[in-house]
């Protein structure tokens, strides 16, 4: 239920608090006054897109809040789970709001806390069911009569339906894998010799990183072994002489080191530096060694260079077949061996999925049985009641018939069977679809006729805009009685022109426009006693002084009493 609808320089209301009555509720007011803003809030709590210019000139920003009774099981659903943190614990209120902005950026709320049009959507849809002036076309798709007859089947069909829609898309996705490894068995074969011999090429060459490094300068090396073998032969030569002519340095320095030796002890001045020359020498006698090495190592075998440069080759031609480094070499033989893997197994893959496909199908058909099953007994149920319903809206005889077909494919996304709705308007007509046989005004009856027929409609709010359009007379008091039937178990607003709806509501709201300066405003107000005589009186199309509207206006409310 709606307790209080405020609205903030929304079009041309400035400010205005509605609090509804429970039962069936009235606005009115002239044709241009601003009904339709009304339409425009609700649109906005249940998270529509505002419309531009929606903001009133001159004012910097719009406000729209609405404040509904909690029902005790709205957030049953696992989908509303985190707006549910929101709300304090034993709350009997939700309060919905949305800001528009002149600049026409709005922002949402849900109990004062920032959210999103998404949450206003998925709490107002449950909160309130908006029909709008063309709401009725809406009954001519098929789409829009299967939803009706799942909603008349109950709770427990729509919980059935959802599983049913879980179990169809994951035969669709099945299906569509199996296909997929049906059709890449042409190119199994080939696709598995290519990955065989790219995988056995890179395990062939065994790349390493590390080794790579030192293969690099082992070439370095191999490439300039002339330089390198007479740079450290003539070192070597230098250090420690040549042949038999010893001489070199380690001579020299052999000379110092005895000419200190013979006076070691005397002066503690020169000590130390035979002490250094000692310790030169050892230095020099390694590096004399570590030279000798290195000539007897530089020899390398014959053909060794070749070898390192086919090996390094090898190397740089799979990095540049697989990402330029070794790393990403090494990665595609990850991919080579899943792959190959994956593809030896196709036949396996295609078996698994053919089983669960199989099985998917047998769970999907038991389910579609259930749904067609309940939506047969359903359908009579429906025809019977719906007749009845457009019996007291002034279309005695009329007939509804709802055709289950089977569906094109077999199976589809709400089952196996489509629905269509057929009426014949007057007795002694044959059975036709509805976009063939019903006029506007029809259509808004059957739809009115249709509403409420769901567990779910009593938990809701249900708002009309002008679904009285295109009637009048005895229909429209027909209609109003069935508005007010509605409201008997669930709240009602109804945005009407009809005198006949308007004196049945238990609460009664009025729209009025002015002019000032120049500037257009509109004001609401909820008028009972004289003053909601006076609104019937004009919606009867009576003057101020005109009696017998007045006596008529008494009338109708006095009817309605």
């Amino acid at each position: 239920m709606l307790h209080e609808l405020r609205i903030e320089n929304l079009l041309l209301i400035e400010q205005a608090e509605l609090r509804f009555a429970g039962g069936l509720n009235a606005i009115t007011g002239e044709t241009g006054a601003g009904k339709t803003i009304f339409a425009h809030s609700f649109d906005l709590l249940m998270g529509g897109k505002a419309r531009p210019q929606i903001v009133r000139p001159g004012a910097a920003e719009a406000y729209v809040e609405g404040v509904f009774a909690l029902p005790r099981d709205l957030f049953a659903d696992p989908e509303l789970a985190e707006l549910r943190e929101r709300l304090p614990e034993n709350a009997d209120e939700i309060v919905l709001g949305r800001r528009i902005s002149s600049s026409g950026r709005t922002s949402a709320f849900v109990q004062g806390r920032s959210a999103s049009a998404a949450d206003l959507h998925s709490l107002g849809s449950r909160l309130l069911a908006f029909y709008g002036q063309h709401e009725h076309r809406r009954l001519v798709l098929s789409g829009a009569q299967l939803e009706i007859l799942d909603g008349a089947a109950g709770g427990a069909h729509l919980k059935r339906r959802a599983r049913y829609r879980e179990a169809h898309a994951e035969v669709v996705a099945l299906a569509r894998q199996l296909e997929e490894v049906r059709e890449r068995e042409g190119a199994r074969e080939r696709d598995l010799d290519l990955l065989r011999f790219e995988l056995a090429e890179i395990e062939a060459a065994a790349p390493d990183p590390e080794e790579e490094c030192e293969m690099e300068d082992e070439r370095e090396r191999l490439r300039h072994a002339e330089r390198l073998r007479g740079a450290a032969a003539g070192a070597l030569a230098a250090l420690a002489g040549s042949g038999d002519d010893a001489g070199g340095a380690r001579e020299l320095l052999g000379a110092a080191e005895a000419q200190l030796a013979a006076v070691d002890g005397i002066d503690t001045g020169l000590d130390p530096l035979g002490v250094q020359v000692r310790s030169v020498a050892i230095e020099l006698d390694e590096a004399v060694s570590a030279l000798r090495s290195y000539l007897e190592g530089i020899d390398a075998e014959p053909g060794r260079l070749e070898e390192v440069e086919e090996r390094l080759d090898a190397v740089d031609r799979l990095k540049r077949k697989h990402g330029g480094s070794i790393e990403a070499v090494l990665a595609h033989a990850v991919t080579c061996r899943e792959e190959i893997a994956r593809l030896e197994g196709s036949e396996e893959l295609a078996e698994e999925l053919e089983r669960r496909l199989n099985a998917a199908a047998s769970s999907r058909a038991g389910l579609a049985g259930e749904l067609s099953e309940a939506r047969a007994r359903t359908a009579r149920k429906l025809e019977r009641q719906v007749g009845a319903e457009l019996a007291e809206l002034a279309m005695e005889g009329a007939a509804l018939e709802v055709l289950l077909d089977p569906h094109p494919e077999g199976f589809g996304h709400n089952g196996s069977e489509t629905v269509e709705l057929r009426i014949a308007t007057n007795p002694g007509i044959p059975l036709s679809s509805l976009r063939d046989t019903a006029s506007g005004g029809e259509l808004s009856r059957i739809m009115l006729a249709l509403i409420g027929l769901g567990e779910a409609a009593a938990r809701t709010t249900l708002v009309f805009d002008e679904i009285d359009a295109g009637i009048g007379g005895n229909t429209a008091h027909a209609v109003g009685e069935r508005l007010r039937r509605l409201g008997a178990d669930r709240q009602v607003i109804c945005i009407t022109h009809l005198p006949q709806i308007a004196s049945l509501a238990e609460g009664h709201f009025r729209i009025e426009k002015s002019a000032k300066r120049g500037e257009s405003r509109a004001t609401v107000q909820r008028v009972d006693g004289e003053e909601l005589v006076a609104e019937i009186v004009r919606m009867l199309g009576g003057g101020r002084g005109d009696e017998a509207a007045r006596r008529h206006a008494r009338e109708l409310l006095a009817a309605a009493a």
